[in-house]
């Protein structure tokens, strides 16, 4: 099994030995459930698709993926993803759990994550600008200001935070 599907639950530290504080994130990982089993023969390729145990109210789910949830006879779940499998991996079917404990300790895994996506931000939320005066009328409160020059270079440079 290659991999498991989580949630980022928040950040925390940890201490080491020395006293130096390690930023860390917390994720639960799992428990997650075969939904499918991909074969070869069948599907041109082995992999297991997996669903994230997650509470996600029944009118959230297209009839499309509740018929397949059906199928496998599992819940309604929010994530799903698929993994590749080894040789010994052939007895995983639909239902089948999948939790934590396919890792060791000490093993360094690779973590993909997608973020929320923030869509267009503000210069003040973007690159911490303090913004204009908000009293008498100034009609300057959350815009960038000047952002590049008159005479000389008259151009405003790349990368400038605008």
């Amino acid at each position: 099994m290659e991999g498991i599907l989580g949630k980022k639950i928040g950040m925390t530290q940890v201490f080491t030995e020395d006293g130096t504080a390690v930023p860390v994130t917390v994720i639960k990982a799992g428990p997650c459930l075969v939904v499918q089993r991909k074969t070869a023969d069948r599907d041109g390729y082995d992999a297991v698709q997996l669903g994230l145990v997650e509470e996600i109210p029944p009118r959230r789910v297209t009839k499309g993926r509740r018929g397949h949830f059906a199928k496998a006879n599992v819940g309604s779940m929010r994530r799903l993803g698929e993994f590749g499998v080894g040789d010994g991996d052939d007895e995983m079917g639909p239902g089948d759990e999948v939790k934590a404990s396919i890792f060791e300790v000490d093993e360094y895994v690779d973590v993909v994550g997608t973020s929320k996506g923030k869509g267009f931000q503000g210069v003040m939320k973007r690159h911490n600008f303090s913004g204009g005066r908000a009293t008498h009328g100034s009609m300057f409160h959350r815009a960038p200001g000047s952002v590049g020059q008159a005479s000389d270079p008259s151009r405003v440079f790349p990368g400038q935070k605008m």
